[in-house]
């Protein structure tokens, strides 16, 4: 049997610590409870609402209709698919594009500061203008009638009658744009940490550029990377701008554009919730199955 040692001055200090830990948590509880898990409540409950008989349009009563699920799954899973593949695609892409943008923030423009430092405005200005407007910008950029169109078309790339616009390819340049932010930015911040001495050592041990990239540059950035993947696919999967603007028609659909017509074109209040349940259910599974095989802990 263990005997308490400590003091009672000791043990008076611990309580009030823990004390205070209470209560600088409780208003962050309050806040997750009244923001978060309420309106998931809510969510799930409304998603079992059925339409009574005769029921007027967007007249829904409480109750337990598990059909709904099947009947929108049935009706959109081609839609949820879509979703996580432009979503899994624009995430690569951000990363492929992102990655060597924060290295060169980072380290190759440390002693630079003033580059530095204009690079960072650069890549943080897009976040002070609309998110709307931006993805509108690249309506505009790859219109028909855009350089980029009549430069492929000039190359033969792109068909003569061919698009840009209302294609996969316009919805995943949109989602890759308007979120390479949010991988660059936590991949600039890991790497930001870097001690270059170590590259130094590297060198002088005569390791190669790619071994040396290998061996201490990318495991050292690897949580930023995972932080950068999640921030990029989870909002990338559940977005309906960048389909609605750059795609609206039956291939480039995603899942938030077909939530987003069945709330407030359908009234179908049932099914917009159930799908956004499920959405948010297969996210946080895939996010799940991503930390458990790619945990920070497994690569610090």
């Amino acid at each position: 049997m263990s005997v308490d040692l400590r003091s009672k001055d000791e043990l008076r200090a611990e309580k009030r610590k823990n004390r205070t830990g209470i209560f600088l948590i409780t208003p962050g509880l309050l806040v997750l409870a009244l923001f978060f898990a309420l309106p998931v409540v809510i969510l799930l409950a409304m998603s079992l609402y059925s339409k009574p008989p005769g029921a007027e349009v967007g007249e829904f009563v409480p109750g337990l209709q598990f059909s709904n699920y099947a009947t929108v799954l049935s009706a959109y899973w081609p839609e949820l698919l879509r979703s996580f593949w432009f979503a899994l695609i624009s995430t690569v892409l951000a990363l492929l594009i992102g990655f060597p943008m924060a290295y060169l923030v980072a380290v190759r423009l440390r002693e630079k500061t003033l580059l530095q430092g204009i690079l960072l405005v650069l890549l943080i200005a897009p976040f002070f203008s609309s998110f709307i407007l931006r993805t509108q910008a690249w309506k505009q950029i790859l219109a028909d009638e855009g350089f980029v169109a009549q430069t492929l078309k000039f190359i033969a790339i792109l068909p003569a009658d061919g698009h840009l616009t209302a294609t996969p390819f316009a919805v995943v340049a949109g989602l890759t744009y308007n979120f390479l932010p949010f991988m660059v930015l936590p991949i600039y911040a890991n790497l930001g940490r870097l001690d270059t001495r170590l590259l130094e050592a590297s060198g002088d041990l005569y390791a190669s550029p790619i071994t040396s990239f290998a061996k201490i540059t990318l495991p050292m950035s690897a949580p930023g990377v995972f932080a950068g993947t999640l921030l990029t696919f989870i909002p990338a999967a559940g977005d309906y701008v960048n389909s609605a603007l750059l795609g609206n028609n039956r291939d480039t659909t995603m899942i938030g554009q077909v939530i987003d017509s069945r709330f407030f074109k359908i009234i179908d209040y049932p099914g917009a919730a159930a799908l956004s349940f499920v959405l948010m259910v297969s996210i946080l599974i895939l996010v799940t199955i991503y930390i458990r095989r790619f945990g920070t802990e497994e690569l610090m």
